[in-house]
């Protein structure tokens, strides 16, 4: 047996730095210093009070990439400007952007003090609120934010890449969208990177870290506007434990937007949005919309086997074998001809595969688990979309899809579905 991890005392929050088109953030635990990079593809000079006040609250969650590996019982910010919107954002992505990664450790991470910390001094960037950042994965949702999102605006995607080099299938399908690219790519301190018995390990909240960063590209480049794309079904928790609700998805979740943003309005008023376009919206409806878009079926890829950070590891096809794989799969089904899934999967659609069986009971809410830990729909939309291709001709012959179809109770619809869900907090402008 290996070692069991012991936790920490203190995790220290030591410096922030711009210089030029980069951030570094730099963190200290137990005599191990840690230090992240952030590069752009532009200069961080313009809006720069306000690019720095943004910059310090992706300092405060990109350190949790380095504290869950101690996951101390003390988290010290030491005079970084924190303010009560920021604090609160913090404690919540403890909380619960850590809620899975404490559920696997068995960790309790309630009593974990956060000190430190100065008053916000609130900035007035300038802007153009009809200029807008699309944070651009290249999946199913951000494409369909791209081609929904008002001809009125004037947007750009925003790219992540790891050190490593660009995704391919994600380039390939944003060049599908013909739009400007504002890129940045994230280097890892070797310390977490590096296989470690001695440490926790598990899921961060990223999206979060990646809507601030995406804000500091914005105001840096002068825009009013970061439109993310997450459903409705983000909100949806994988299971409750001890009371409290786990989310894979928080850092996706309305929850949190409303925390970023205020945490934004603490330090730049109303000057800059951050909405999810697709909040009101379910997957079903998204991979409808998708759908349409036949150009970009030949290059998207949801497998996150291809977006690994090790450039060796990367797949260069659909695994068929994951359950994003199989997400994908299932809610594209209704909407897609069977045929050119086959052809998207290379002959090994996984829902055609009898060994995926218990795959998707899960994915419908059948099996020990209520929801995998990965960004995939809630059990009732996925259970919706397999009632419908259960009934298709072109899935004749899968018995083991009926089988399970035939255990769900279906207690909603398709036509349901394919109306708008809950709240949204999307600005009238991105819509007309």
């Amino acid at each position: 047996m290996g070692t069991v991890p012991q936790r920490a005392a203190r995790f220290t929050y030591l410096n922030f730095e711009i210089d030029g088109s980069t951030l570094r953030g730099h963190y200290e635990c137990d005599g191990v210093t840690y230090r992240e990079t952030v590069e752009f593809s532009h200069p961080l000079d313009v809006n720069a009070d306000a690019v720095r006040a943004v910059g310090e609250l992706w300092f405060l969650l990109a350190g949790l990439s380095y504290y869950k590996a101690r996951a101390a019982h003390t988290i010290d910010v030491g005079s970084l400007p924190l303010g009560a919107a920021g604090r609160e954002l913090l404690q919540a992505s403890i909380i619960d952007g850590l809620g899975e990664f404490a559920y696997r450790n068995g960790l309790d991470l309630s009593d974990v003090a956060v000190v430190g910390g100065s008053d916000v001094v609130a900035t007035s960037p300038v802007v153009d609120p009809r200029a807008v950042l699309i944070p651009f994965g290249g999946g199913i949702d951000s494409v369909v934010t791209v081609r929904e999102l008002s001809s009125q605006l004037s947007p750009a995607l925003f790219v992540m890449s790891p050190p490593s080099g660009l995704f391919e299938p994600l380039e390939e399908t944003a060049a599908l969208m013909d739009l400007p690219i504002q890129r940045a790519t994230r280097t890892l301190d070797p310390h977490i990177t590096t296989p470690n018995a001695n440490v926790f390990n598990g899921h961060v909240p990223v999206t979060a870290m990646v809507t601030l960063l995406a804000a500091v590209s914005a105001l840096a480049s002068g825009r009013g506007g970061v439109v993310m794309s997450n459903e409705h079904s983000a909100s949806v928790p994988n299971l409750t434990h001890a009371g409290r609700e786990v989310n894979h998805q928080w850092s996706k979740s309305l929850s949190a937007e409303r925390l970023i943003a205020a945490a934004l309005v603490e330090r730049c008023g109303d000057t800059v949005a951050v909405a999810s376009f697709l909040r009101d919206k379910s997957e079903l409806w998204v991979a409808r919309e998708f759908a349409r878009s036949h150009d970009v079926l030949t290059t998207f890829r949801s497998c996150n086997r291809a977006f690994r950070q090790d450039r060796t590891e990367r797949a260069r096809t659909w695994c068929g074998e994951c359950d994003k794989c199989l997400f994908i799969n299932l809610v594209l089904a209704p909407f897609v001809a069977a045929s050119t899934l086959d052809a998207i999967f290379a002959g090994n659609a996984p829902l055609r595969r009898p060994d995926m069986t218990e795959a998707v009971r899960t994915l419908v809410g059948l099996g020990t688990q209520k929801k995998p830990f990965e960004c995939v729909g809630d059990p009732d939309e996925c259970a919706v979309a397999l009632q419908v291709v259960a009934a298709m001709p072109e899935y004749g012959d899968c018995e083991h899809l009926r089988v399970i179809d035939r255990e769900l109770s279906h207690d909603r619809t398709l036509d349901e579905l394919l109306t708008n869900q809950g709240g949204s907090r999307v600005p009238a402008a991105w819509l007309s």
